[in-house]
């Protein structure tokens, strides 16, 4: 019997002949990819070609532009030499538009754009898909469902659990400055507004400024906030697996575990309460629920239509937004009243003459702050809580000066770049609270710290409720002054934030009724 054996170099040839078509077919879909990214940025030169913008490299764009301490001061630089929009280029193939004029807004928010699928996703792990990235009829849905949970009546009702949240950091500062009046604020008032609404939104009790696992909770916030604007600037984490193999994907999972624990606790608390005898009926028998017992009632009363996992991730969703917004907005104001003496102790004299020492505040005295609002105001054009958000157009957009954008286009819509811009409000640096004094005459979408159109925020009524009573508390309580030594660098890390922290020197009142 003979057995034929392949011989070496013949096996060795299958090999290399083997390896000559892979890689030719390697060879084949690289020059693909090639030619596929070519057109991409031919088809993106020619849509953009009626927008300015500063000369960009082909491969990574206006990246060395926006890599300074923050990117920011880059961006107003722009404001001020093209107006109304400009291109920025992310890479070779990715280029948004800048937008940061009153009629460009108008037009856009107007219309129903989409948020950028391919921006927003990442947020989707931490907070679900609830009012933020949700989009056509099941956005909604949701947003008639929740929004009588923010009618005034129902808000009315909040301002002493807002007063009383406040007060408890009050107290804190008190303890701290009788050590060192220097104080690093942004973190203390981000417990405070979590604080406020855990108890005014999910019916929390007790407090959570005195509980070390809601400083954990902040803290994840946090994380989570600088690692997603982290991976949308580095190309090779754009890819899921190759993330959750990086140490920054592994640390953003643990991250998303905990703010998920934390509101899963949140809701288990509220459905063991409502379990109780006879708590869920005095619940039903209220005129106004809260924004957890509306959710809670809609999954029992009609669970198809509200899933454990849509109302995990409206919990998720107003929980990061109902605090860390509202966070950043207290935290610059006080920053730019303790910059300005004058302002701050004009304000103070409007809250003692209504307030006297603070003991009560009410939803009444609230109307009556207008200077102390017009003050609140010129701080939020200055310091707009959310700098930006993102549309990606779903059909052709012309805009009043003739230009046009074809569907397809990404773009920011830079709140903080039109609350900066000359064109809109002259002198835009200089803190000037009259731009706001009654009688004064602005375009209508000039200024948007709450964004604006159908999707503005749900809960600005809730927040700058909670702005003036925080302000008005704190000015009765202390006098506020910057820290020459940390002057905070803003910088947009999901919210407003400071590189640096915001930094205040705090000098106790030692009576009210003597200012």
């Amino acid at each position: 019997m003979s057995v034929s054996v392949l011989s070496p170099t013949r096996a060795l040839g299958g090999v290399s002949g083997l390896l000559q078509v892979v890689s030719l077919l390697g060879l084949v879909l690289l020059l693909l990819k090639a030619a596929q990214l070519y057109l991409r940025r031919q088809w993106l030169l020619k849509a953009l070609r009626q927008f300015p913008s500063p000369p960009s490299h082909w491969f990574y764009g206006h990246k060395k532009e926006f890599q300074k301490e923050s990117e920011l001061p880059p961006l107003l630089e722009r404001v001020e030499k093209y107006p109304k929009a400009c291109v920025r280029w992310l890479w070779g193939t990715k280029a948004l538009v800048l937008v940061y004029d009153p009629d460009y807004m108008k037009v856009f928010l107007g219309r129903s754009d989409p948020k950028p699928h391919r921006t927003y996703k990442y947020l989707a792990p931490w907070i679900g898909t609830g009012l933020l990235l949700l989009e056509g009829q099941k956005w909604f849905q949701h947003r008639r469902m929740l929004t009588p949970a923010f009618r005034y009546d129902i808000l009315k009702a909040y301002v002493g659990i807002m007063a009383d949240s406040v007060r408890v950091m009050l107290d804190k500062w008190e303890e701290l400055v009788s050590q060192d009046s220097h104080l690093e604020i942004f973190g203390h008032v981000s417990l405070m507004t979590l604080d406020t609404i855990m108890k005014c939104a999910f019916s929390h009790q007790g407090s959570v400024q005195m509980d070390r696992s809601s400083q954990s909770y902040i803290q994840a916030i946090r994380d989570l906030s600088h690692l997603i604007v982290s991976r949308l600037r580095n190309a090779f984490h754009q890819n899921d697996l190759i993330y959750r193999l990086t140490p920054e994907g592994r640390w953003n999972h643990r991250a998303c575990q905990l703010t998920h624990q934390h509101t899963d606790a949140v809701i288990k608390e509220r459905k063991a309460h409502l379990q109780k005898e006879g708590e869920l009926e005095k619940v039903r028998s209220r005129r106004h629920l809260d924004f957890l017992d509306i959710l809670l009632l809609a999954r029992m009363e009609n669970g198809s239509s509200l899933s454990d996992e849509d109302l995990r991730a409206e919990v998720d969703t107003f929980m990061f937004e109902g605090h860390d917004t509202t966070a950043s907005g207290i935290s610059w104001i006080l920053y730019a009243l303790a910059s300005h003496p004058e302002h701050q102790q004009r304000c103070r004299e409007e809250i003692q003459s209504l307030l006297g020492d603070g003991a009560s505040i009410t939803w009444d005295h609230l109307d009556q702050m207008r200077y102390t609002t017009m003050c609140i105001k010129e701080a939020m054009r200055l310091y707009p809580p959310v700098p930006f958000i993102g549309r990606e157009l779903s059909k052709p957009i012309t805009f009043p000066d003739g230009r046009s954008l074809p569907a397809g286009i990404l773009v920011s819509l830079s709140f903080y770049g039109l609350h900066h811009n000359p064109n809109v409000w002259p002198n835009p640096e200089v803190f000037d609270p009259t731009r706001f004094s009654p009688g004064s005459t602005q375009h209508s979408y000039a200024f948007l710290p709450f964004s604006g159109g159908s999707r503005n925020c749900i809960g600005k009524q809730f927040a700058m409720n909670e702005l003036k009573v925080a302000v008005a508390l704190t000015l009765l309580r202390f006098e506020l002054s910057p820290d020459p030594s940390r002057v905070p660098v803003p910088t947009p890390i999901m919210v407003l934030r400071s590189k640096n922290g915001i930094h205040l020197q705090l000098r106790k009142l030692s009576d009210p009724g003597l200012l």
